[in-house]
């Protein structure tokens, strides 16, 4: 059996891997800062977590990362590229992708349909050759949908691939947005919230899911996420925002041990 796309391609290692820094990054709207000189290095390779109380700039801070808000003042850096001011679609072309907290799935079609769709930056061929669909388009064709089928063999999603999303449970739905992300390869997965309304043993299958695509795809994951539990398991290191700013960051144990951090979050429980 061929070996799966991601193992044949050159291996990542810390030193070829990217860091992605954050630098004194501001996000006004209307006067109010939804981030306040934020600064942020996130290391490859390690699964790093966003926390924070409702409202304290998570989700903001991943979209100024993925290109959906241009940042008011600061800079952000992905390895020797800039993406301050770039689009979704230039990031995505830097090797950074999204799972969203609402998903982003056409509820209509199938597992199957809605992460070929996810691939279409990769269906490198013009209208004549789409048209006649013999070889070039053939080819990428078939290509892209094999590394489908391992995405889907990856996320144990075979059950439910030619099944229609939006009939699926929603634990399932919220697997399907992840592998959406996984279809493009990412060395930076951003995962914001994907454990958001699961049962326990959903959330168990998400984590085992996180800890094989940092062990296995040698993927870089910044997680936002609410479980305190799940956040201090398996993260590597922790920045804490409150009110756009950043009040703590380091390994979980200093942050759980931040007078700040108990005072704004897990002081609140």
């Amino acid at each position: 059996m061929p070996a799966p796309v991601w193992q044949t391609q050159p291996e990542l290692t810390t030193e070829t891997m990217k860091s992605l820094t954050i630098s004194d990054v501001t996000l006004t709207f209307g006067g109010i800062n939804a981030l306040s000189n934020v600064t942020i290095t996130i290391e490859p390779g390690l699964i790093t977590s966003i926390i924070g109380p409702n409202g304290a700039g998570k989700t903001s801070l991943l979209n100024c990362i993925s290109g959906f808000y241009h940042p008011t003042s600061g800079k952000i850096m992905y390895g020797n590229k800039q993406l301050t001011h770039s689009s979704p679609h230039q990031v995505t072309k830097l090797g950074i992708s999204r799972a969203f907290q609402n998903l982003e799935l056409f509820s209509g079609l199938s597992v199957v349909d809605n992460l070929m769709l996810a691939r279409h930056t990769n269906l490198k061929y013009n209208f004549f050759q789409a048209m006649i669909y013999v070889g070039k388009a053939s080819r990428i064709e078939a290509e892209n949908r094999a590394y489908v089928e391992e995405i889907i063999d990856f996320m144990e999603l075979e059950p439910y691939r030619n099944s229609i999303v939006g009939n699926l449970a929603y634990g399932i739905q919220k697997r399907v947005e992840v592998a959406r992300a996984l279809t493009l390869n990412p060395q930076l997965l951003l995962l914001d919230e994907p454990m958001a309304g699961m049962n326990i043993e959903e959330k168990e299958d998400v984590v085992r899911f996180i800890m094989d695509i940092k062990k296995e795809r040698n993927t870089t994951v910044i997680l936002v996420e609410h479980d305190l539990g799940v956040v201090m398991d398996i993260s590597d290191r922790i920045n804490v925002l409150d009110f756009g700013e950043v009040i703590g960051s380091g390994t979980p144990e200093e942050v759980a041990s931040n007078p700040k951090v108990i005072e704004a979050y897990i002081g609140e429980d």
